[in-house]
C-alpha cells in the first residue's frame, strides 16, 4: 500500500460515520497531512452542516501549515453554492497545494468541475486513489445519479427448506424465522437506507412498523404498493409516525394526509419502472425491498435490484409460502449467532 492509498483509506473510515445521516449528500472523509502527520481530519455528517473538507480544515490547530500539507478526500471537492459554499474555493484560499482525490462526483454540478477549478488555480491534483473503494462507499450516490434511481437491496429471512412464512399465519402473528440478534441488525439497516418496501399481504398479515425502535437513528420512508386501496386504519404503515408513501392504480384518488402520502401508477403498464421514477422523483436514494414473496420476485425477475441480503434462520416449518429464487452464488456469508446471512450482488 503506497502513500496516497493509506491515507484515503482513513478517508473512507472516516465517511462510513455518515452512513444513514448524511442524505441527499454522499459520504465524504477528509484528512489533511503535512509531512507524515495527520494534523485535520473530518468527515461529512448531516446535509446543511460543513462538508468534510471544511471540518478536516478546521481540525487543524496551526493554519500556517497548510501552505505545506496535502488534503486526502474520498470525493471530489464540490464546486457549485448549495446549502454551503464551495469547497474547492476553500481549499484554494487555505492555499492547500497538494489534493488527493478518491473519485470524481457524478452529481452534474460537480462533475469534474472541482477538479478543474484546483488545477486552474495551480493546484496539484491526483485522481483515481482506491477509486472501487471510493465508488463503492457511496453506491448509493452513484446508481442515484447515473442510473436515476434509487440503490436497491432485497432482504428476507426463509428457513432451511426455504419457506418464508406459513401458509395458514395469522393476521398480525408474525413468524420469526430469525434471532434477535439478526432483527435488530434489519433495524440497523433501516436506519442506512431512505426508505423500505412491502406489498399489500406483507403490511396485512404481518402489520409491520418499519422503523428503527431496535437501533438507533433515522426512520426511512415507508413504501407501500397497494394497488386497490385495501389498507386499512389501524396499521401501523398507516398510522403517520413516519414518512408513508402509498402506490396505487391510477384510476383511483387519494388526497395526501400528515405523513401519509398517495402515488398513482399505471397497473396496466409494468409498474415497476414508474414505482423507481416516482421513488427518483421523490428523490430517495436507496431502498430495502422487505416482501413479500411475490414483491420481491417481480423485481428479481425484472433484474432490478443492486444487492440481496438473505437469512437462513433456525426455526423451522414443514410447509409455508416459498422464498423467492435466486440465480446467483452468495458472495459473502456470516454467522449470526446460528442465523446464516447471505450477501448476493447483481453484476
Amino acid at each position: 500500500m503506497n502513500t496516497k492509498e493509506f491515507y484515503i483509506k482513513r478517508c473512507l473510515e472516516l465517511a462510513r460515520n455518515g452512513l444513514g445521516t448524511t442524505y441527499p449528500n454522499p459520504l465524504v472523509g477528509c484528512v489533511i497531512v503535512y509531512g507524515d502527520k495527520i494534523i485535520g481530519e473530518g468527515w461529512h455528517v448531516k446535509a446543511g452542516d460543513a462538508h468534510a473538507e471544511v471540518r478536516a480544515i478546521n481540525a487543524v490547530k496551526d493554519q500556517s501549515l497548510m501552505k505545506k500539507s496535502t488534503l486526502y478526500v474520498t470525493l471530489e471537492p464540490c464546486s457549485h453554492f448549495g446549502k454551503t459554499p464551495p469547497c474547492s474555493d476553500l481549499i484554494i484560499d487555505r492555499k492547500i497545494p497538494n489534493i488527493v482525490i478518491g473519485t470524481i462526483d457524478p452529481f452534474a454540478s460537480v462533475a469534474g468541475m472541482g477538479v478543474k477549478k484546483l488545477l486552474s488555480a495551480g493546484r496539484n491534483v491526483s485522481v483515481g486513489v482506491c477509486e472501487d473503494e471510493c465508488e463503492e462507499l457511496n453506491k448509493r450516490f452513484f446508481t442515484f445519479h447515473r442510473k436515476k434511481r434509487p440503490y436497491i437491496i432485497l432482504k428476507w429471512a426463509e428457513t432451511k427448506r426455504r419457506f418464508i412464512a406459513p401458509i395458514d399465519q395469522q393476521k398480525n402473528e408474525i413468524f420469526w424465522i430469525t434471532n434477535k440478534y439478526s432483527q435488530q441488525l434489519v433495524h440497523k439497516w433501516r436506519s442506512e437506507e431512505q426508505s423500505v418496501l412491502v406489498g399489500t399481504q406483507t403490511a396485512v398479515m404481518d402489520n409491520p412498523k418499519l422503523n428503527v425502535r431496535h437501533w438507533k437513528g433515522n426512520n426511512p420512508t415507508r413504501i407501500v404498493i397497494d394497488k386497490s386501496l385495501k389498507l386499512k386504519k389501524g396499521l401501523a404503515v398507516v398510522d403517520s409516525s413516519q414518512p408513508t408513501v402509498i402506490f396505487h392504480q391510477d384510476k383511483l384518488n387519494s388526497e395526501n394526509r400528515g405523513q401519509l402520502r398517495f402515488e398513482n401508477l399505471n397497473y396496466d403498464e409494468d409498474i415497476l419502472p414508474q414505482l423507481l421514477k416516482k421513488l427518483y422523483d421523490l428523490e430517495l436514494q436507496s431502498v430495502i425491498i422487505e416482501g413479500g414473496s411475490k414483491t420481491l420476485q417481480s423485481f428479481i425477475d425484472s433484474g432490478l435490484w443492486d444487492e440481496a441480503r438473505v437469512f437462513t434462520g433456525q426455526n423451522n416449518i414443514k410447509t409455508g409460502v416459498k422464498a423467492p429464487t435466486l440465480q446467483k452464488q452468495a458472495s459473502k456469508t456470516f454467522d449470526i449467532k446460528g442465523d446464516k446471512l447471505n450477501y448476493f450482488y447483481n453484476d
